[in-house]
């Protein structure tokens, strides 16, 4: 990935702060974010997949929390009593409070570096994020960071973050539906996308590229978490069914002006995904190597 390898910790952080700063007012609509039944099943389905059922915590802390789709979900679901939402980017999270607002929920946010996090030592009862590790430059650091704020005996979970074999094999359905997309807009009868409409513009958008620094290995992320003393570290694959039917519409999708797609479209891709996220949950997930799917969840335990 481009800016692993070319770009300083600050750049990264740089770039990561100006594109989601650019992208946040179209993120909801561009990634389909759900803040009524549906996007609180989702939330807690992958909470119950690392952590169990049952639990309520009083205090969470949310690394890169966008515009507060697991936390606000957590927070109408009443898992969480008291929840502080952090990410490098100001303007996601004054859309997440605009979200908050809407919903009548109270959340704290906090602008700030995932590796220098201003809590005290010992403040909150879960940290969590989604696909957030792959955009930080010193997960080692993060991830020390994350050990110091949670209280003896808390707990630490990260889903959504990308497979280094999982992202590899997502190339092919990626590629493949953008070589269809011009027939499938044909049948559609879409209009072709103005490049970067959901991306804040199109020089925005030529940032995109760069803000995702690292997919991992189960053993990477298992290693980040045991190198900053947390134990009973656990690592499972999410999505592989799914993640080819998904990506491939949202390739198919990017390509046309989405007022112009239609509406059956949209309920099929929609439906579709969620079909097959449930047969990936059931009999996949149990059953295969981690490694072979498109996102890796982790989560883990600081001693008590």
């Amino acid at each position: 990935m481009p800016a692993q390898a070319t770009a300083s910790a600050e750049e990264i952080r740089d770039v990561n702060t100006r594109y989601h700063d650019g992208a946040a007012a179209g993120y909801d609509a561009k990634w389909g974010i759900d803040f009524g039944p549906t996007g609180q099943a989702q939330v807690l389905g992958k909470l119950r997949k690392a952590l169990g059922d049952g639990h309520r915590y009083p205090r969470s802390l949310e690394i890169g929390a966008g515009t507060g789709y697991f936390s606000l979900n957590l927070l109408q679901a009443g898992v969480v009593d008291h929840a502080t939402a952090t990410d490098i980017s100001p303007g996601m999270l004054e859309t997440l409070g605009e979200n908050a607002a809407r919903l009548g929920l109270s959340v704290e946010t906090v602008a700030c570096d995932a590796e220098r996090l201003p809590f005290a030592d010992e403040s909150f009862d879960l940290v969590f994020g989604h696909a957030v590790l792959h955009h930080l430059p010193d997960l080692d650091q993060a991830f020390r960071e994350f050990h110091r704020v949670l209280r003896p005996g808390g707990v630490l979970f990260f889903a959504g973050e990308p497979s280094l074999h999982g992202d590899r094999i997502a190339r092919v359905p990626k590629q493949a539906a953008y070589k269809a997309s011009p027939l499938w807009r044909r049948l559609m009868r879409a209009q072709p996308a103005v490049p970067g409409h959901s991306d804040g513009g199109a020089d925005n958008h030529g940032l995109e590229v760069l803000v995702d620094v690292h997919a991992f290995t189960p053993e990477q992320l298992r290693g980040f978490a045991g190198r900053a003393g947390l134990d009973g570290v656990k690592v499972r694959g999410e999505e592989l069914l799914a993640n080819w039917f998904g990506w491939a519409n949202r390739t198919l999708e990017a390509t046309a002006d989405p007022d112009t797609t239609p509406w059956a479209w949209k309920v099929f891709a929609f439906r579709g995904y969620l079909l097959l996220q449930r047969v990936d949950s059931r009999l996949l997930e149990p059953h295969l190597p981690p490694a072979i799917f498109y996102n890796l969840l982790v989560a883990a335990r600081r001693p008590a």
